[in-house]
């Protein structure tokens, strides 16, 4: 994570009393800062109405990141989901996009010792997120009003937003991946190329780190909905949430979705492929840096010498 210097905090720490001081109509009581965001300054701020999360975006371009948030996180609550409460979104306070957000008093569920549990109440809301249905393919589709930016098709998301032919040359002029695992690659692509399904919401992180529980392991909220996404559901959301976790612990997940034994076989190649093609901005700042033993290992893992079973 990208460290903050103490002068950035104190300047934007500045910014967060101006903006509660006009939501709220009186300055906080208290401004804390939280090391937690990548392309986000967070604080939390303590108010007469209670404490909140203030994000502060890097760039003026963060402002369609929290627009897409706030509609995907109201949807979400819609249908049952647990989600903390956006208040406000803006700009023109401070002239800097921010969020403004009730705080989850909660626990992290990362190490939860009741995390199987977790995980399978985790599956039951993450098939509630794809019931959402969405129009368009992509970062841009239902929350925001245009028109020209969006990926009507399936196909024109994957070649110009996922950009799958670009990150199968990456791949390939690497020699990453032995030519019979790159051909079932290829093979794979032009299979996911062919599908027709509608898209829907996928939340895009759906990982124990953005879930808040209480200390029985009871999820109080699925936060960070900054990369969700129109897509083909349950694929992208699956590809992501699964990457991380054990044998057992996948198992939880998906039998809490639902999702039968013979059925996720027939879906197993797909989340491959996808993580094949997420981890190419890695690859490609690895030759960068010209870090070759570092590269090795990722050959390893791609080749999937590290899978054990």
């Amino acid at each position: 994570m990208e460290s903050r210097s103490p002068a950035e905090i104190s300047r934007k720490s500045k910014l967060v009393n101006k903006i509660i001081k006009h939501h709220f109509g009186k300055a906080p009581k208290g401004v804390e800062f939280k090391p937690a965001g990548l392309t986000n300054f967070v604080f939390e701020a303590k108010t007469a109405a209670g404490s909140f999360i203030v994000r502060i975006g890097s760039s003026r371009e963060k402002l369609k990141d929290y627009m897409k948030e706030q509609w995907a996180i109201t949807h979400a609550n819609n249908i049952g989901v647990p989600v903390a409460e956006i208040v406000e979104v803006g700009s023109g306070i401070v002239n800097s996009p921010y969020m403004i957000q009730r705080k989850v008093n909660g626990n992290d569920s990362l190490h939860h010792p009741n995390r199987r549990e977790v995980l399978r109440e985790l599956g039951i809301y993450t098939k509630l997120i794809h019931s959402i249905p969405t129009n368009s393919f992509g970062q841009v589709f239902d929350w925001s009003h245009n028109r020209l930016s969006r990926n009507k098709t399936w196909r024109d998301y994957l070649n110009d937003e996922l950009e799958v032919v670009r990150r199968m040359e990456v791949l390939e002029r690497a020699n990453v991946l032995t030519p019979t695992h790159f051909k079932k690659l290829q093979t794979s692509v032009e299979r996911i190329e062919r599908w027709k399904q509608q898209p829907s919401l996928n939340h895009g992180d759906i990982r124990l780190k953005n879930v808040i529980t209480n200390n029985k392991g009871k999820i109080l909220a699925i936060v960070d909905w900054d990369n969700c996404i129109s897509s083909i559901a349950p694929y992208w959301d699956f590809s992501i949430a699964l990457h991380d976790l054990s044998v057992d612990a996948k198992q939880d997940f998906l039998e809490g979705y639902g999702v039968p034994a013979n059925e996720f076989k027939s879906m197993s190649y797909a989340l491959k492929t996808f993580n094949t093609l997420n981890y190419v901005p890695y690859i490609e700042r690895i030759i960068e840096r010209k870090e070759s033993s570092l590269l090795a290992w990722y050959k390893v893992r791609l080749n999937g010498y590290l899978d054990l079973t």
